[in-house]
């Protein structure tokens, strides 16, 4: 925000450029070059001033490009001033007039009639060609559909060599338009393309021409880019196009600096080849999960190259579950009936999973490696959640990973599945259910309705452990965080702690269900269930209560006062406790008539 004096330098500078003989006088190049000027003498307020009269004027990107780029110490000096002027304001207003100067240079670059003028200019003078050649290759990627569109234009054979000498001239931007562009069914083109690759020389290529290598009906074509992939990296040649397709969907899984988009504007690019129109389109996707886009289509294309290459479906659920990370919607090219990645998760077999949760604990990506536990968590059982990718088990190691979310998940897991099976992790399995039972810090993400979502998902799966006398899994050690869940605030959790408390042998725990369900303080219904978890408790092992409280129980049970219900269940409890004979006796005889 401006602050005063700013304002009135503002206004004052609106005032004048408003007047009628100044306005003829003022353009869009006085103000920038007065911007400079007086940022450079430190005339900071004047300086803001004409950054925000040319912004109010909402200048042409391109005519503001042009300007800076015939000034090009005036362009340093305003990436100096975002980057090291302790007047926040003048950096703001500075990093908003480079974002307009990008701005043109994006309009400028993907301009189509731009573009076909500097095609056509190809085939003019030698001068012409050079100049030509050096825009189009300023305007990368844009430029391919044009080029491919002139080359396979019949009428247009006069310009050929033209075309084909300058098409791998574009570099590296090149690249991902030309490998979609493989999958026209125009063969002369097509192999001008695989020429155009093995030219350009990037390792990126390898992969699309050794699929070709590999697919192509055509045999001229199949020699062709065999060629190319000698000529970009000999040592490829006798690599499968599944495991280079791989291989570069990790480098974008990892945001390799060789595969960064085109720079410009705030999206990227992903090019596609449009059977019907025999033309390349372009989907444009935020670059916050260009990368993850990019290796999920690698993954896709490692499989169509070769069903059976499993490792590309755990990368591909891991680069999916990090592209939701974002929070952005999905781009448009999934259409409206493309399914989350739990869901294709929760289809991919446990092999696939553990490849995803492993990578996710490697990297510390949380909510990679909480997508795959998840999923895991759904269907799997003891040997698919203990399975061993290499020397490592993947869900064992989740239970001390820095998110909780992770750790969670994956005792709840283990806990649902049942082990038989000893493993030395299994303390940590009920240490985890039980913190996720207690007091929960709030912060970030964590809000107090999921730690409630996995309070209750920790005390189902310590009920499952009980319920199935688990021999692995030593529910005794949750004990005290089930006890302080009966007192908590609750009612459904209450209810299940103590339930569960019901199959621990300890006075402690009887005694715990017994006071739930004999304090005034709780609610009725989760008294009630709480003497149901008492006469449960008294079946497994007995009385473990004090006289006391068994009295308590009595009295209830001999009260004309006490609710019908809670009686019921009182009395119930009372005689699962299977305590001698006296004190039935005299509930007898209190309500004998004769």
């Amino acid at each position: 925000m401006l602050n005063g004096r700013t304002v009135a330098v503002v206004f004052l500078i609106g005032s004048l450029i408003a007047g009628t003989s100044f306005a003829q006088q003022r353009t869009l190049a006085d103000d920038w070059n007065d911007f400079l000027h007086f940022s450079k003498i430190g005339r900071l307020d004047l300086a803001k001033g004409y950054a925000q009269a040319i912004l109010d004027g909402s200048p042409d990107p391109v005519a503001l490009l042009e300007l800076s780029q015939a000034n090009p110490q005036g362009y340093d000096l305003a990436m100096r001033v975002v980057d090291t002027s302790r007047d926040s304001e003048l950096a703001s207003l500075a990093k908003q007039l480079l974002g307009v100067i990008d701005r043109g240079r994006f309009e400028l670059r993907s301009d189509p009639h731009v573009i076909v003028e500097e095609i056509a200019r190809l085939s003019t003078t030698i001068r012409g060609k050079m100049n030509a050649i050096s825009r189009l290759r300023d305007s990368g990627e844009y430029a391919i559909p044009f080029m491919l569109d002139a080359i396979a234009d019949p009428a247009r054979r006069d310009e050929l060599d033209n075309l084909l000498e300058a098409l791998p001239q574009i570099g590296r931007n090149a690249i991902r338009p030309l490998t979609a562009a493989l999958q026209m069914s125009n063969d002369a083109v097509k192999a001008e393309v695989i020429r155009a690759l093995g030219q350009i020389g990037y390792p990126q290529a390898l992969p699309y021409l050794k699929y070709v290598v590999e697919k192509d009906t055509s045999v001229e074509l199949r020699n062709l880019a065999a060629q190319s992939v000698q000529k970009i990296d000999p040592r490829m040649s006798n690599a499968s196009a599944a495991a280079m397709f791989f291989q570069l969907a990790e480098k974008y899984y990892y945001q390799d600096e060789s595969l960064a988009p085109q720079e410009g504007p705030a999206f990227a690019n992903i090019w596609f080849w449009d059977p019907d129109g025999e033309r390349l389109i372009r989907e444009e996707v935020d670059r916050a999960y260009f990368y993850e886009l990019m290796a999920m289509r690698c993954c896709e294309w490692s499989l169509k190259a070769d069903p059976q290459f499993g490792l590309s479906i755990g990368l591909w659920l891991a680069a999916f579950f990090k592209a939701e990370a974002t929070g952005l919607p999905m781009p448009e090219y999934f259409g409206p009936q493309h399914a989350s990645a739990l869901t294709y998760a929760r289809t991919a077999g446990p092999e696939y999973l553990q490849q995803t949760l492993l990578r996710g604990l490697n990297d510390q990506n949380a909510a990679v490696a909480l997508g795959a536990a998840e999923a895991l968590a759904t269907n799997a059982g003891e040997n698919s959640l203990l399975y061993t990718v290499g020397p490592a088990q993947p869900m064992l190691q989740a239970l001390s990973f820095s998110d909780r979310a992770v750790r969670y998940t994956a005792a709840i897991a283990i806990a649902n599945a049942g082990p038989r099976q000893a493993f030395n992790e299994s303390r940590l399995v009920v240490q985890n259910l039980a913190e996720a039972l207690g007091p929960q810090a709030v912060a970030g993400a964590w809000t107090p309705e999921l730690a409630e979502e996995y309070a209750m998902r920790a005390v189902e799966a310590l009920l499952k452990v009980g319920v199935s006398r688990n021999p692995v899994i030593d529910l005794s050690l949750a004990q005290s965080a089930l006890i302080a869940a009966t007192k908590g605030q609750n009612h459904d959790l209450q209810v299940l702690a103590s339930r569960t408390l019901a199959y621990l042998s300890s006075p402690d725990a009887q005694r715990a269900i017994a006071e739930a369900a004999l304090s005034d303080e709780y609610e009725m219904d989760v008294r009630i269930e709480a003497f149901a978890s008492l006469a449960n408790s008294a079946k497994l092992h007995g009385s473990l209560l004090p006289d006391p409280a068994v009295n308590q129980i009595y009295e209830l049970t001999g009260s004309d006062e006490t609710d019908p219900d809670l009686r019921a269940a009182a009395a119930a409890a009372y005689g699962a406790l299977n305590l001698p004979s006296q004190k039935v006796k005299d509930l007898i005889l209190d309500q004998s008539q004769s």
